[in-house]
């Protein structure tokens, strides 16, 4: 992991792309990312589990625990485990036309020379509390999350490697033939079909919820009321499942599995 004379964050010293022996390195841009894996490294070696929120049959968001090594795709104390942070995760290649985004953080096996994808982690660093909630007390107060594009395809992509190999049965779930002619680039077309798709979404997801994945970490960095002074319980981890997130922007409507 580096010499101890060598600039770096707990558990990514020699494991990651990141230099941090550079300014930048610990600016906003790259610190935002670098300091949440390192938490969760800790919370790992302090046997500490994030808290995990995944959607339920009921379509309600459950929260649990997880541990690190599954966010991460392997044991964080592994030598072989490498940090790609701003990378793309390529098992995605062949499901996209375009343009792969780069995920905020990609883990990988480098095991035997190489550099085998694990896991894609969209990372969304949170202040607690926000403007609206400084004011009220510790267990009123809450957190702004702002969700970039690029997790919003990271999220579909992964619902969509749960059908690679299964094309019919995903169409026929979502109800395809509703959709035919559609200008999917026109708000007029598309907003008249806004509870079709909400519908044919939660279809998907409940027919599938056993196999959701952790998908966006959330750490929550807490201050005493709107100074800089680190409160006494200042860190925790939140980790959403990629069906969980969905219930950020898309309220659908309750549907049974197998249902039309």
């Amino acid at each position: 992991m580096g010499s101890s004379s060598e600039p770096s964050l707990l558990g990514l010293g020699g494991r990651s792309n990141r230099d941090f022996s550079l300014k930048e390195a610990w600016g906003k841009n790259q610190f935002n990312n670098c300091f949440p894996a390192s938490l969760a490294f800790y919370m790992h070696r302090e046997n500490l589990e994030p808290v995990y929120l995944t959607l339920g049959e009921d379509f309600e968001v459950r929260h649990g625990k997880v541990s690190v090594a599954e966010v991460f795709g392997m044991n964080p104390s592994s030598e072989n485990l490498f940090f790609g942070f701003e990378s793309q995760f390529t098992p995605y290649h062949p499901m996209v036309v375009g343009r792969l985004p780069r995920a905020d953080l990609v883990t990988m096996d480098i095991s035997g020379g190489g550099g085998r994808c694990l896991r894609d982690v969209e990372i969304k660093l949170t202040a607690l509390p926000d403007s609206s909630t400084v004011e009220r007390p510790d267990s009123g107060q809450s957190s702004e999350i702002v969700v970039r594009p690029d997790t919003i395809v990271y999220a579909a992509l992964s619902m969509a490697k749960l059908f690679e190999g299964r094309r019919k049965e995903l169409s026929e779930l979502l109800g395809s033939e509703r959709y035919e002619g559609v200008d999917w680039r026109s708000s007029e077309d598309v907003r008249p079909l806004v509870p079709d798709l909400a519908n044919d979404l939660d279809r998907v997801l409940g027919s599938e919820v056993g196999r959701q994945s952790p998908l966006m970490m959330q750490p929550v960095w807490k201050t005493v009321g709107k100074t800089l002074a680190l409160h006494e319980q200042c860190f925790d981890i939140f980790v959403w499942s990629d069906f969980a997130l969905t219930r950020l922007f898309w309220i659908g409507r309750k549907v049974r599995r197998g249902s039309k």
